[in-house]
């Protein structure tokens, strides 16, 4: 079986704290096959992460975390970024005109500043014949949300769509990477992709954190790279 976490961040999101070489490691020793760095509204660290991922033995999908006018949007497999607060339709057709595809990370979750797409957005949007198309995932569990209930209605959601389901990290530190995660036949990209059209993917989780580690952690990470993001915002 192979394994991927298709939603994580490095110092090239606002709220990032990992370079890009600490992140495909950690995704090597932890035994990822498959990973997709999705920083908020900037494609630099998925690129380079694409780059470099032969050096790790990690395939990268490339993407990145899209701010919609609804919420927050998963768009993977594209090169070039998609201009940020748009609507939810206009921008996910716009992703498949480019050759990509999407997966609504974290809905329904609220707090801390979260930008989540509603159940009714998602809805309105899949009946768009195109939109279905290439919106073809919820993320029904994400490990670091702080709102846990978030990922029992997202599951709920999934199921009355019959949509596929897809586990991943939301990692904004190192550590993170791996707590969710998504099961998938064969180890490669193609594969994962595949299986992800089709549906025929599964749940990983790992111990879950509680609030106060995951704010924590977080906290600690990013005072304690400060001076890597300065020099990588130089």
């Amino acid at each position: 079986m192979g394994l991927a976490d298709l939603h994580m961040h490095t110092i090239y999101s606002y709220d990032g704290t990992a370079s890009v070489p600490a992140v495909l490691n950690r995704a090597k020793q932890i035994g990822l096959d498959v990973i997709a760095i999705t920083d908020h509204d900037e494609i630099i660290g998925s690129l380079k992460a694409l780059e470099l991922a032969s050096q790790y033995g990690v395939e990268v999908i490339p993407g990145i975390e899209i701010t919609t006018v609804e919420g927050d949007l998963l768009a993977l497999n594209i090169t070039q970024k998609i201009e940020r607060s748009q609507p939810l339709i206009k921008t996910v057709l716009q992703v498949g005109e480019v050759g990509g595809f999407c997966i609504a990370p974290h809905p329904m979750a609220g707090g801390l500043g979260m930008k989540s797409l509603s159940a009714y957005s998602i809805l309105r949007a899949l009946r768009h014949p195109d939109v279905a198309r290439t919106l073809i995932a919820v993320e029904s569990y994400n490990a670091t949300t702080i709102d846990k209930m978030s990922n029992y209605y997202a599951s709920i959601l999934a199921d009355r769509l019959n949509i596929t389901r897809t586990a991943s990290s939301d990692a904004h530190i190192i550590e993170a990477i791996g707590l969710g995660a998504t099961e998938f036949e064969g180890h490669t990209a193609k594969d994962l992709m595949k299986a992800l059209y089709n549906g025929d993917v599964r749940i990983r989780k790992q111990k879950e954190w509680n609030s106060v580690r995951i704010l924590g952690s977080w906290a600690a990470n990013y005072v304690g790279s400060a001076l890597t993001r300065l020099v990588h915002a130089a």
